[in-house]
């Protein structure tokens, strides 16, 4: 079992420190993938971006929130699984009123990422108070918060998984895969969907059906909406070879507007 020092306030320094490894994932994306940001300027607007706040500000406080629900005394929380549900919902809200069907997600994956390596380990030193920790185990590399406990360092899995992820899209971007150049936003939900859904057996949070907690369920929702649009896009790709016309997504760098 190891000890490690926590404080609440830690937490907002992981924020911080999340905040400033985003927007050196940003300034990435502007200089080796302009095509893509430039294709997202062309078919957005400022309303583009207030939407995704929102969405993503609704969908953390809901999620986070909802989680507690079966508490002693439920409590306002916010939840970063929540804040992507959110965003991801609002932003293909606006997607369909204003037209656009390709993907725009693209220039957002880097950033995103970053974000979540470097915030998922202000959680972890927030300690207890920021109720991430993992369940109680046996294993020699448990971490003991404050209680006595050792437990699972359910933070450091995430950060360690969604790093990984970020190896592998790097790598395929710079060599033009396919799934990164014309899928990387959903490649990025599915992946963070799947090793979310996976550590959520190991924190201990309340159940909603069966073994399920609110994060689970909003896992799958993750899953089946990435699964669709990589499928979608797959059955475009092969169209394409075969001369058929397209009125399906495209590629994160060349998202459509349909015209009047």
């Amino acid at each position: 079992m190891l000890h490690l020092p926590t404080a609440p306030w830690l937490h907002y320094l992981g924020d911080a420190a999340a905040w400033l490894a985003a927007a050196a994932g940003g300034r990435w994306v502007y200089r080796q993938r302009r095509t893509s940001v430039e294709g997202l300027a062309r078919q957005t607007d400022p309303s583009y971006f207030v939407t995704l706040a929102i969405g993503g500000a609704v969908g953390a406080w809901l999620l986070g929130s909802l989680n507690t629900l079966h508490d002693a005394r439920p409590v306002l929380s916010h939840s970063i699984a929540g804040a992507l549900a959110g965003a991801i919902v609002a932003v293909e809200i606006w997607k369909q009123v204003r037209g656009v069907r390709g993907s725009t997600g693209g220039p957002f994956v880097v950033p995103l990422v970053l974000g979540i390596i470097v915030g998922r380990w202000g959680c972890l030193f927030a300690g207890l108070a920021d109720q991430t920790y993992g369940a109680p185990t046996a294993l020699p590399w448990g971490i003991e918060l404050g209680d006595g406990i050792a437990r699972h360092p359910v933070q450091l899995y995430e950060s360690l998984s969604i790093a990984l992820f970020l190896l592998f899209y790097v790598r395929a971007l710079r060599a033009g895969r396919a799934w990164a150049t014309e899928h990387g936003f959903h490649a990025f939900v599915l992946a963070y969907a799947v090793q979310r859904f996976a550590w959520e057996f190991l924190k201990p949070y309340p159940r909603v059906i069966g073994p399920l907690n609110v994060f689970h369920l909003t896992m799958l929702g993750l899953c089946l909406y990435a699964l669709v649009w990589i499928l979608r896009g797959n059955r475009a790709g092969r169209a394409a070879a075969q001369g058929g016309a397209l009125s399906v997504p495209r590629a994160d760098e060349q998202p459509v507007r349909d015209l009047p």
